[in-house]
This record gives structure tokens, sequence and C-alpha cells, in this order.
């Protein structure tokens, strides 16, 4: 049977030390992905104003618009538990806010890889053409849920396998 002790207690943490270790991790993360939203969100805005823009086809600038929206979601996923944090501050509720805070970086990785998709589709599509772009776009959203979401899962069967080993 897997090993079910708590880490904290392997760490020697109380409940709140966890919780603001967990924050701590938390934020160092989001800063991560905040920056690169706000680099893609800003290319995004920028692409209204170019010369270009007027002549993308009805699909592109459905691309576009979905794309733009799928940035601010992503934006306000991942700065939400700032305000999180902010609005309870010193009400004793951090454990709660670790554990709202991470949904909400979730939340925020399954929209940003939508967003990373839908941008790599448009200027691909407009670079080369749409079966480029749809080959692109697929190809990247494949990589974010390898990456995000099948590496995870993977390592956490390794570390089960291994705890069943002992």
């Amino acid at each position: 049977m897997a090993d079910q002790r708590p880490h904290h207690k392997e760490r020697n943490e109380t409940p709140l030390e966890r919780a603001d270790r967990n924050f701590g991790e938390l934020l160092q993360e989001l800063r991560v992905t905040q920056t690169g939203v706000q680099i893609l969100f800003a290319f995004l805005l920028t692409l209204a104003f170019t010369p270009r823009f007027p002549s993308l086809d009805t699909m592109q600038r459905a691309t576009y618009v979905t794309t733009l929206l799928l940035g601010v979601i992503a934006a306000a996923l991942f700065t939400a538990p700032a305000a999180l944090h902010r609005r309870l501050f010193q009400q004793g509720a951090k454990p709660q806010v670790v554990h709202v805070s991470s949904r909400l970086a979730q939340a925020g990785m399954v929209v940003l890889a939508l967003a990373l998709t839908g941008s790599v589709l448009l200027v691909v599509d407009v670079a080369v053409g749409r079966a480029g772009g749809i080959a692109a776009g697929a190809s990247t959203l494949l990589v974010c849920v390898g990456l995000w979401g099948l590496v995870p899962i993977l390592v956490r069967r390794s570390i089960d396998r291994d705890r069943d080993d002992e």
C-alpha cells in the first residue's frame, strides 16, 4: 500500500506553516505564468492596430477575438489569488486561500493553453495558410496538454509505484 503519511509531518510543520509555504510556492509559479500571459496579451492587443489587421478574414478575426478574450480570462485567473489573499488577509483563511488559489491557477493553465493555441493558429494561418495554422494550433495544444497534463500524471504514477515498492 502507498505511503499515506502527510508531507507536512515529514517537514515538521504546522498546518498554517504548510499553508504559508504552499502559498509562497504558488505565488512563485504564478509569477512565471503571469509574465507569459502579460506578454501574450500585449501582443494580442497590438495586433488590432497593425496595417494588415483589416485584411483578416472572418475566421481569423473570430480566432483573434476569441484568443484575446481567453488572454483576458487567463490574466484574471492568474491575478485572482493575489486579490483573494488581499481581501482575506489576516482573516485566518490561509488554507482556504491556498486551496482556492490552486484551483484558480489550474483553471488559468487550461485557459492559457487555449490562448496559446489560438495565438499560434492565428499567426501561422496569416503567415502560411489555414492548413498550417490549424496544424500548428493543434500541435501547440498537444504540447501544452502533454507537458502540463500528461507529464504530471506520469510523474505521480512513478511516485506511487516507488512508494508501493518500499
